[in-house]
């Protein structure tokens, strides 16, 4: 783990990336992860459409993307411990209210207060509540959390199978309800007491680099040629998060075989995060950028063409699980290069509401292309479109970032 340097004044701001790994990786197990595995049963209790049960969940991802904005001016101001500890307080009522629903109005609230919570505790959260305590030593702050949080899935994937066999849905959300109350929301109350603001000097030294209000770089292009290149990004990997199993069976492989390979996407999540920690030091966020948005069309491209072929399909889920991981970090680091770290979290936080737009639009979009075309080659071609989008616009904005 890090240790203490001069670009981070004291050992304090670390214990901040420690509570914050315990409590993103209960974040996104219990809030985003873990609806996948209940969702039937809730739909078979509930005995309400599938258009309901799904769209909630999609529904509370639109809210966080809203609400992503005031979090991210909330930190910045006041900090992420008041903002944090709110944000464990509703996701506790959220996973309680879901738990306890037995209309559609009812769980599509609880689904709303849940999605406010999200955007309060989630990734973006984090990377704000690290830039505001860290200088220059935020970068690898946020690559340690990521390295955490990607256990999330791993985590409560099995776990909330186990609970749900065990004792049901309800007991199941109810038991998640509890862990963000008695635990997350008391370790993001510590937030403030662990972490120390940036000392004078460093914080002189941070005030030399120019850092844009949310009004100004929301009047900048770039702005918005890096909100698309994100939002465009992450609409693949939503869509293929759902879709790619049965895409890959529809080039004929097996469903074992299929399993088996796409199980290399979560452990090249975490490879692709260590390789970035190994030379964060050596590169800067825009040039791991431009990687890290190439290479998801050279995978895409490579399943297109080859997706018949098993070498192919290997390739293409360790390319797109390396992607994918960075891109997280990615995600973090690039705003602060591009317009400061003064007003990181409302920059940061209005960046993240068309991605996770996009995120609940992706699986939506792609089921409709697959109505409509079932042929690997059709979904694939679009998504491939989308990605170069991605990489074009990426590429404009950290050119016209470098100019400014």
């Amino acid at each position: 783990m890090p240790k203490p340097t001069a670009d981070m004044p004291d050992k304090d701001p670390w214990k901040i990336v420690y509570l914050l790994a315990f409590t993103q990786i209960v974040s996104w197990g219990s809030l985003y992860y873990a609806f996948a595995v209940v969702a039937d049963d809730i739909q078979r209790d509930l005995g309400l459409p599938t258009h309901i049960v799904f769209g909630a969940f999609s529904w509370s991802l639109l809210v966080a993307g809203l609400a992503a904005t005031p979090a991210g001016m909330l930190i910045d101001r006041v900090g992420g411990r008041a903002v944090m500890t709110a944000g464990s307080l509703l996701a506790g009522l959220g996973m309680a209210g879901i738990a306890c629903s037995h209309s559609a109005a009812m769980y599509i609230g609880a689904w709303t207060v849940t999605g406010i919570a999200m955007a309060m505790t989630l990734y973006e959260a984090a990377f704000a509540t690290i830039n505001r305590e860290f200088v220059r030593g935020a970068r690898k702050g946020i690559s340690v959390l990521t390295l955490f949080g990607g256990l999330a899935s791993t985590v409560f994937w099995p776990l909330t199978l186990k609970l749900n066999t065990a004792f049901g849905w309800r007991d199941t959300l109810l038991c998640y309800a509890a862990i963000h109350l008695l635990l997350c929301l008391p370790m993001h109350a510590l937030l403030a007491q662990a972490g120390t603001r940036h000392s004078t000097a460093h914080a002189a030294d941070a005030q030399a680099a120019r850092s844009f209000t949310l009004h100004e770089a929301l009047r900048e292009p770039v702005f918005w040629k890096l909100a698309l290149a994100f939002s465009a990004n992450l609409f693949i990997f939503s869509a293929l998060s759902i879709h790619l199993i049965p895409l890959l069976q529809r080039f004929g492989h097996s469903a074992g075989t299929t399993v088996l390979v796409a199980a290399l996407i979560g452990p090249m999540q975490v490879a692709g995060r260590i390789a970035e920690m190994a030379f964060s030091g050596k590169l800067r966020p825009q040039t791991v950028g431009i990687a890290t948005f190439a290479v998801l069309p050279v995978a895409l491209l490579a399943l297109l063409l080859l997706g018949a072929h098993p070498a192919a399909v290997v390739a293409f889920c360790m390319l797109y699980g390396m992607s994918n991981g960075v891109l997280t970090i990615v995600r973090g680091i690039v705003p602060q290069a591009l317009f400061g770290r003064e007003n990181y979290g409302a920059i940061s936080g209005a960046l993240a509401g068309p991605s996770l737009v996009s995120k609940a639009a992706g699986p939506l979009a792609a089921a409709s292309l697959v109505a409509h075309d079932p042929a690997p080659e059709w979904l694939l071609g679009i998504l491939l479109a989308v990605s170069i989008l991605s990489l074009a616009c990426f590429l404009s904005a950290v050119r016209a970032g470098a100019v400014r």
